[in-house]
């Protein structure tokens, strides 16, 4: 049994209990965080760090650890997880357990942290060889998405749509505007210049993307952050999902019809391989 964190101790995941008056539990009332370890380095755990501790003031948990004592747990659990080969580390956070069930913050109650380690599955090389499939539904989540909080039902919803469907993903749509994946971030590509949907309360800002951000600023690629309307997807060139477990994957058929050539592109070819390389692959 792989070793996990729980509130201060190490100790085997089938020896974490959970009371049943966490808020976690009750409410849905936390954060969470996912960051993948490749050949035993973690990627990017300071912006995952800087995440977690932003939602931590936003929803006014008071959790006392810092980022360096975040750092220490991810790197104990990743090292001491047993795990060969690559891995991710999560991270959750609730308001913790008080004596009685009450929808306001209650006073006194010690934050829930709690940490595992898991063997990473990554993405199959006939999604980077053909591309994957996708669907589109209407975005029914809570309206701070920026927010990695434990209260996922809308993703869960949208993510048993894509597989009802026999897809990998569905590209959510609010407005009129394409906002995000069941779990990825979204990008469109028309006549070489790419956009992803703006950093606003409508999405998160997933740590995979801002890190092609920043490789496509590195390269001198195109790439605009600004609203996308749906209909921007049925005439797009290219389609791309990101998040830490999907890394950079393109969508080659939405809603059953080709998008663009009907293959991976060339641009994303190029973004992928400045990812790839990011990863020391």
């Amino acid at each position: 049994m792989t070793i996990s964190y729980w509130n201060g101790r190490y100790l085997p995941l089938d020896e974490v209990h959970v009371s049943p008056l966490d808020r976690g539990f009750l409410f849905a009332d936390g954060l969470y965080e996912v960051t993948a370890a490749y050949n035993g380095r973690l990627f990017e755990p300071e912006a995952h760090i800087a995440r977690l501790q932003r939602g931590l003031s936003e929803l006014r948990i008071d959790c006392t650890l810092s980022a360096g004592d975040w750092l220490a747990i991810m790197e104990r659990l990743a090292t001491e997880s047993g795990i060969t080969g690559d891995l991710t580390v999560y991270l959750q956070v609730t308001r913790g357990a008080a004596a009685n069930r009450g929808h306001a913050f209650p006073a006194g109650v010690t934050p829930s942290v709690f940490g595992m380690a898991s063997p990473l599955k990554r993405p199959p090389a006939a999604w980077r060889d053909q591309g994957v499939a996708a669907i589109t539904i209407p975005d029914i989540r809570w309206g701070r998405c920026d927010l990695k909080t434990v209260a996922l039902l809308g993703s869960v919803l949208a993510q048993q749509a894509a597989t009802d469907a026999g897809v990998v993903d569905a590209l959510q749509l609010r407005d009129g505007l394409v906002t995000e994946g069941a779990a990825t971030n979204v990008f469109v590509v028309k006549d070489g210049a790419i956009a992803t949907p703006l950093n606003d309360n409508r999405i998160l800002q997933g740590i995979t993307r801002t890190v092609i951000l920043r490789l496509a600023a590195e390269a001198g690629l195109q790439l605009v952050e600004r609203d996308i309307p749906a209909a921007e997807l049925d005439s797009a060139d290219e389609i791309w999902i990101a998040s830490t477990t999907k890394e950079i994957t393109p969508v080659t058929s939405l809603n059953g019809k080709p998008v663009g050539s009907g293959a991976p592109g060339m641009v994303w070819r190029r973004l992928f391989a400045l990812f790839a390389e990011r990863l020391g692959r």
